[in-house]
């Protein structure tokens, strides 16, 4: 299991030891999306969505879902989020909702998966709260776009 941290040399699931690196600056963008029918993203136009602000409240739950990311992922570190943001828009040419989230910390390890679960539970809210109108809409495309800091220095996707 050479170079996978979270398996010691016997191959058992471990919490990596995170004490003996330097605190740096972390910063973690992800992206999603949503794809609807045309006519149910005109729910979240024109906001007559039943449930109510699609958008407003995809928005806190991905903000809450990053500060509990490590109640959620079995091996994550708790970790003393300083930033969350993250921006949710209507695309008429998916046609659906897309996501993207900003994480931001001072520590040893990094907030990628702070970034990626932001952006999973703010989709997974848009579903919830358009769900019955429609069933079949797809979350899609959840990503890692950027990473930086720490030892291993940056990431950029590809486009």
């Amino acid at each position: 299991m050479a170079g996978l941290t979270h398996f010691d040399a016997r191959g058992a699931a471990q919490m990596v030891d995170v004490s003996a690196k330097e605190e740096t600056a972390r910063t973690a963008i992800a992206e999603g999306a949503v794809r609807m029918a045309p006519e149910t993203l005109a729910h979240v136009t024109e906001g007559t969505a039943q449930k109510g602000d699609v958008l407003a409240v995809a928005r806190l739950a991905g903000i809450m879902g990053a500060k509990r990311t490590s109640d959620l992922v079995p091996l994550c570190h708790p970790l003393p989020v300083s930033k969350v943001a993250l921006e949710l828009w209507a695309d008429p040419d998916l046609p659906g909702v897309r996501i993207e989230a900003e994480v931001r910390t001072t520590g040893r390890t990094g907030v990628e998966m702070e970034a990626l679960t932001a952006v999973s539970v703010a989709a997974l809210t848009v579903y919830d709260m358009l769900k019955a109108v429609e069933k079949g809409m797809v979350i899609t495309g959840t990503r890692l776009v950027m990473k930086d800091g720490g030892k291993s220095g940056r990431f950029e996707a590809a486009p």
